[in-house]
């Protein structure tokens, strides 16, 4: 059965600026493939509907920083692997970091358990630029 995940971003100071949910098909799951999901997921979202602004973790290529999040130059398809290759980099340079529940995800091979109340947050603490 599949469990929900609340993602959260947040950030340096503790402010979430963006939360949402994330399907999850198995009960256990590596912060690497917490990324994977959430990156193709949000870039899926946009690709599909397109809308004036990307609210992703990673900010892509040409695009400019706004308050509600990124605006592409023009709009067009983005490469969620290219996205997701730059946010595993960013991980490992302590662009953001991420904390399952109340515990500090410490490497990309860390292993969580997925819990109905199990709750994610993405504290950036750079911006973080990609595909």
């Amino acid at each position: 059965m599949p469990a929900t995940l609340t993602i959260h971003d947040e950030t340096a100071a503790g402010k979430k600026t963006n939360t949402f949910t994330l399907d999850c098909l198995t009960e256990h799951m590596t912060v690497r493939e917490l990324i994977r999901a959430r990156i193709y997921q949000e870039v899926q979202d946009y690709n599909q509907k397109q809308p004036e602004y990307f609210r992703g973790l990673v900010e892509p290529t040409n695009a400019e920083r706004v308050l509600n999040g990124y605006k592409l130059k023009a709009r067009r398809q983005i490469d969620w692997q290219e996205q997701y290759h730059r946010a595993l980099d960013a991980f490992g340079r302590n662009g953001f970091f991420l904390l399952v529940g109340d515990k500090q995800a410490e490497s990309l091979d860390q292993e969580f358990e997925i819990k109905v109340d199990t709750e994610v947050s993405f504290v950036k603490l750079v911006p973080l630029v990609g595909g």
